[in-house]
Formats: structure tokens, C-alpha cells, sequence
């Protein structure tokens, strides 16, 4: 059951599609302090609090502080506080059992027993919000219920669910023809190229410089004839230059953001001096959507935006305030103290958080300042090109993820987990980000496989890889004056080649189970918890989850590590792919187990009188058969019934009309039903 409570002259973020009737009284369970701005209750000691989409630390949030206020901060230490996006919902579950989505477009504060250790509080920069307080016979129940709330998942086109290669520092025809034909050699599958800011015409959206890629369409197609989609980026900011098109355009229709006395608002991103289009206004936003045609009519089929919380590095303003502070050090001997003074200055016109409350959006006619805003900003960004996308591809579906969002998002494309780093901590957080992000109602994502920043090594790619073949969004990505990261790169090509392959083999079962949770608004990635509700020890376990249907996956992720403890709610069978093409089945009671895992193996785990639909693999998607399917088993006992999805993956009409049934015997036999 869902109530919504509602305070104060309210923002309407589109967030919510059809909003419920607004209940009176108080919300159950939490306590209100209007002066402060708060809600708070007490939490028991075995209480646990699930949610918050895209954020560091575990699947359970208790025992730290999370702040929603979308950030442009590659550092994910375990100490940071806030990430790319803002994701408003949690579910509490122990002694008592709610959800609350708080529906808001500020900065919100989640301190889950960070300042006082067994106290929710959840602080809001003011009282105009919606809290929508769900009730429900379990997690997965609330869950169900908020993502009916806020409408059906983005499902992409089925190519965009093969490997890509991705990195900062692709800069023309010659490095993609290079990837591309190093990967085919080897007969590494691959998908998808993707084109970092490199692309473009000095940094400007919806541009491709002339000269790396003298022939874009051309390119694109001599691309596609080779299996692969080329995938570019485009940032938030367009840069401000008198005879750019967009920038021309935008300004004489009055699309871009506005200081509060009207001029222009200018910040400095990747392009230098930049203008920010108002997304927030309805106009504007369509404007900005109908850019990406160009790239359509080049033959493009997909996008990732950036830049979009916004990412602003500095404002003229910021910078002349900052130089001026800093002259006052001039001709004098400095202290330890006014060095790290003056040094301060400089980090602070940086990102500075106070830049959000010097532009303004026009919404209806109304000013609204940025910052009271902020978080609307990425998920409008998107919803610009989605929307787009829906008048310019009507038939096709198009590729779009973001790296910031707000639930609402979810409707128009998906998210990735932002730049991260070579670290093997980032595998764990990669993992422990799925079911978290999938109650949020993003199903399509995955993280920076390899690591974005710092230097990479050869066996955390494999190992992340291991862990990536499970992801919708499976992407190997790294910055520029990082060390190479494509497979090819490496000496174990032979496992490298094993391992990306087996996601071609699973690609049946990934593919169905994503479109299955997406239409029936259920996760695609569960912890153990989740499903089995009466195990105290599954509660306890945040490196294993279950997925789809009848999979646990339990991914190594230590350096040097041969294997890993596995903990099984119930009797499995462990399926092992080993480098030379073989396979091993064993099965498990449940219980602990230590299961081997060399370096390029893959293992997953089926539950009982489950079977998960399988293909010969490809060396990219369209060569793989969804409908010469065979199934990896486990008959224990008992008929058992599996609904495969399987469409063209290109066109929008998905419906269950394409779900196909097939029946396991008691002996283990498999045949359709339909």
C-alpha cells in the first residue's frame, strides 16, 4: 500500500507519472521536526536499510552518511558521502518493514546511524516535498509497488547487452579501425566502440572533427558492416562561440540557463567557456533533444551523456575572486598555515558547490534557482534525448545511459556507475551498486570495467570481466595517461577471449531476465536477503547475488586469490567454465563452501529446478541464435516451468506476447510448451 504525504509549495520533478491522492496525518514510524527540517526514527539493532541507488559502502546503509546532491567526484573512498547521482529511496526492514521515496529535487541528507548509531534522519534543505511511505509483505513487495509507482524501466536495443570497448583517448578513424581489428584477429567478441569527448570539433556537442574523421557516416557504416556500433558522448555544456550553431541558436531563443538578472550564465567545462541548456524548461528541452538528429542521420544508434550534474570546473567570476584572494599572500613569508590557506582558495573555485546558486532555470515563466533544482538536472538532460528519441526513432530503439540521475530517469534511459577506479574495491562496489540501483528502477547499468582512473593490471580485468559478463552495461573504459586496458593488451589472451565470450553464451538469459524485470517492474539483481527473507545468515551476505530468475553469481574480486568462501541458502549446482571450453557441474548443499576459481574460469550458481536459457555464442550479438537455445539445469525433484523473453531486440513494441514457455521433468527433460 502507498501513501503520499505532502509539505509545503511542492516542485513538480515529473519523477512520480500518477501521483496517489495526499493522505493527512503524520507519516508512520518517523517523527517531523519542522524547524529542522527532519525526519527521524529509532532503529533497532537488527534492523537493516536497503536502497539509495548509486552510492559507496554496502548493500545494508547502515553505519554511514549519504547526501543527495549529484557531484562530479571520480574519488570513491570509502568516505565519500555522495556520488553522480541522487536516488531518494530506501526500504527499511527488521522490526518494522516500510519504503520511503522522498520526492524532492534538493540536496537530501540520509544519516543512517552515522551521528547517532541507532537513528534514521533524514534532513532536507526545506519542507516542499512529497514522501510517498509504502507498505508491503516484504522488500521485494515494496519494491514491486514503488516501481509501478514510477513507471517502467528504459530497455535498450539487444546490442547494446554485447561487450564494449571503451576509452579516453580514441581520437580518430585510425584507433577505432585499430581496436576493432585487434579484437576481431584474436576472435574476441565485441559490440560497440565507444567515442570519448575526442570526437567532436574542439569539444562541441553534436560536432565531429572534420579532419580525425573526415567521413563520419561513411565511417559508421563501413563499422556496422563489421558488427560494431560506434557509441559517442555528449556533454551537458555547449560551448560559447559566435557562429556554432548551437550555441547561435540557443541563445537567440533563450534556451540556456540565465544569471538571476537574465544575461547568459557561463561556467568552464571541457569545451572552455560554456553555456548550460535549460532542460528544465519544456521548450528548451525538446530544442536540446532534436540536436542528437544529427548524429541519427549519420547512422549513430546510441549515446552516453556526461557532464551532467552539471560538471562545472570554474566560473570567470569564481576565478577573478580567487586571483584577487590570492595577491593579498603576495611578497609575504607564509606560515604552514596561510600556504594551506592560499592553496585552499584555489581548491574551492574548483567544482565549487557555491557555482548552483548563481545560474537559474526558467520553469512556466518562473525563475528558479539551480541549486534549489539541482538534482533534476542530469535526469533532464536524458529525458531530453529520450523524449527525442521517441519522435525521431519511433519504430528503433536507441542506446542512452547518463552518468547522473534522479529516479525518474530510470523512464528514458540508463546509468552507469561514473568513473571509478583500477582498484579491486571497486569490483566489490560495482557489485554491491546492482541491487541498490535496480530498486531505483535502473536496470540498465554496470560499471568502468578495468577501472576508469589510476593503472589497471591484467588479472583485476580479468577478474572484473568475470563480474561484467553478468552486467546489462558490459564496457571496458579507462581515462587517458592510464595504462591500456583492451584485451588485447595483455598476455592471457586465450582467457580473456574465454571470458568475454561467455557472455555471448549467456546473452539468452541476461536478455530475458532484464526485459522480464522491466516489464513487471521487478529486480534483476537481489541480494541474498531478498529472497531468502527467514535465513539470518543471507542477511549477512553482500558478495553474492542472485540473479533473474534461477542464478547466484559470486564473483572473486581479491588480488592473488584462487577461490573464495560461497555461502549457499540451499542446495545449487555450481557450473564451471574452464578456459580450454570444457564445463564442470557439481552440486552443493547448502551451507559454506571454499570454491576454486582460477583466474580465467567463469562459475555461477542454478537453484534447484531452475534452468537458465543459453546459446552457442557469437562474435557479437547479431550472430548469436536466441532461438537455438539450450539449458543449464538443475532437476531436483519437481517440474519446473521457464519463461524465456526473446523479441528482434531492435524494435519498441515489447510486450509479454514474446515470452516463450519451457518445462523441466522430474528427470530433467526440457521442451516448449507454447
Amino acid at each position: 500500500m502507498i501513501k503520499r504525504y505532502a509539505f509545503g509549495n511542492r516542485f513538480e520533478t515529473d519523477t512520480v507519472p500518477v501521483k496517489p491522492e495526499i493522505s493527512s496525518g503524520e507519516i508512520p514510524f518517523l517523527t517531523m521536526d519542522q524547524e529542522k527540517l527532519s525526519l527521524t526514527m529509532n532503529l533497532e539493532s537488527d534492523d537493516c536499510v536497503y536502497g539509495l541507488g548509486e552510492n559507496a559502502r554496502g548493500i545494508n546503509k547502515r553505519g554511514w552518511i549519504y547526501r543527495s546532491c549529484a557531484t562530479d567526484d571520480g574519488n570513491h573512498q570509502e568516505d565519500i558521502v555522495q556520488m553522480y547521482s541522487a536516488h531518494n529511496f530506501l526500504v527499511v526492514n527488521g522490526s518494522v518493514r516500510f519504503g520511503l521515496f522522498v520526492d524532492y529535487p534538493g540536496v537530501v541528507t540520509f544519516d543512517v546511524g552515522y551521528t547517532e548509531l541507532n537513528t534514521l534522519s533524514i534532513q532536507l534543505s526545506d519542507l516542499n516535498a512529497d514522501f510517498y511511505f509504502i507498505t508491503g509483505e516484504s522488500v521485494l513487495d515494496i519494491v514491486h509497488q514503488f516501481r509501478q509507482l514510477i513507471g517502467r524501466s528504459y530497455i535498450p536495443p539487444r546490442w547494446a547487452m554485447g561487450f564494449g570497448q571503451s576509452r579516453w583517448g580514441y581520437v580518430n578513424e585510425a584507433d577505432v579501425r585499430n581496436v576493432v581489428k585487434r579484437y576481431r584477429e584474436l576472435n574476441i567478441p565485441l559490440d560497440s566502440v565507444y567515442l570519448d569527448i575526442d570526437y567532436m570539433d574542439h569539444y562541441k556537442d553534436f560536432t565531429v572533427d572534420p579532419e580525425r574523421f573526415p567521413s563520419f557516416s561513411a565511417f559508421v557504416e563501413e563499422m556496422k558492416t563489421q558488427g560494431i556500433h560506434l557509441v559517442p558522448i555528449i556533454d551537458a555544456a555547449v560551448k560559447s562561440e559566435k557562429g556554432y550553431s548551437v550555441c547561435d541558436e540557443g541563445l537567440e531563443k533563450g534556451y540556456f540557463c540565465t544569471k538571476e538578472d537574465g544575461t547568459v550564465f557561463e561556467g568552464a567545462v571541457w569545451p572552455g567557456l560554456s553555456l548550460f541548456p535549460d532542460v528544465l524548461n519544456e521548450e528548451a528541452r525538446r530544442w536540446f533533444g532534436d540536436q542528437y538528429k544529427v548524429l541519427l542521420d549519420q547512422g549513430i544508434e546510441g549515446f552516453w551523456n556526461d557532464m551532467n550534474e552539471p560538471a562545472i570546473f570554474y566560473t570567470e567570476d569564481q576565478l577573478e575572486s580567487t586571483l584577487e584572494q590570492v595577491s593579498a599572500y603576495q611578497g609575504k613569508k607564509l606560515d604552514l598555515e596561510a600556504f594551506w590557506a592560499m592553496m585552499g582558495l584555489f581548491h574551492g573555485a574548483i567544482h565549487s558547490p557555491d557555482t548552483y546558486s548563481r545560474f537559474y532555470h526558467n520553469v512556466n515563466g518562473r525563475q528558479i534557482c539551480h541549486e534549489t533544482v539541482h538534482n533534476l538536472y542530469g535526469y533532464n538532460m536524458t529525458r531530453a534525448a529520450g523524449e527525442a528519441f521517441e519522435r525521431l526513432s519511433p519504430e528503433k530503439r536507441v542506446l542512452l545511459f547518463s552518468r547522473s540521475s534522479c529516479i525518474g530517469m530510470h523512464r528514458y534511459g540508463g546509468t552507469w556507475m561514473g568513473d571509478n577506479c583500477s582498484w579491486w574495491s571497486h569490483i566489490l562496489l560495482n557489485l554491491k551498486m546492482l541491487p541498490s540501483l535496480n530498486m531505483c528502477g535502473f536496470l540498465y547499468t554496470g560499471a568502468d570495467i578495468g577501472g576508469f582512473g589510476r593503472n589497471t593490471t591484467e588479472d583485476l580485468v580479468l577478474r572484473w570481466l568475470e563480474l561484467g559478463i553478468f552486467t546489462p552495461l558490459m564496457r571496458n573504459h579507462s581515462a587517458r595517461l592510464t595504462r591500456e586496458q583492451e584485451a588485447y593488451q595483455f598476455t592471457d589472451t586465450d582467457g580473456f577471449r574465454h571470458v568475454i565470450s561467455m557472455r555471448y553464451v549467456l546473452l539468452p538469459y541476461i536478455y530475458s531476465e532484464f526485459v522480464k524485470a522491466a516489464l513487471r517492474d521487478e529486480m534483476m539483481y537481489r541480494p541474498l536477503a531478498f529472497d531468502y527473507p527467514a535465513d539470518d545468515r543471507a542477511r549477512g551476505v553482500e558478495d553474492q547475488l542472485m540473479l533473474g530468475d534461477g542464478m547466484m553469481i559470486a564473483p572473486v574480486y581479491v588480488q592473488n586469490a584462487v577461490g573464495r568462501m560461497v555461502y549457499l541458502p540451499e542446495t545449487m549446482k555450481l557450473y564451471r567454465f574452464h578456459k580450454d571450453g570444457t564445463t564442470d557441474e557439481t552440486v552443493l548443499e547448502a551451507g559454506d563452501h571454499y570454491v576454486s576459481a582460477a583466474l580465467s574460469e567463469v562459475i555461477l550458481f542454478v537453484r534447484p529446478n531452475h534452468m537458465i536459457p543459453v546459446s552457442d555464442g557469437g562474435h557479437c550479438e547479431r550472430e548469436v541464435d536466441f532461438n537455438d537455445i539450450h539449458f543449464l539445469s538443475f532437476p531436483n525433484g519437481k517440474p519446473s516451468v521457464y519463461e524465456y523473453y526473446t523479441d528482434d531486440g531492435v524494435t519498441r513494441n515489447i510486450t509479454e506476447d514474446a515470452v516463450i514457455r519451457y518445462r523441466m521433468e522430474v528427470d530433467g527433460s526440457i521442451a516448449r510448451m507454447d
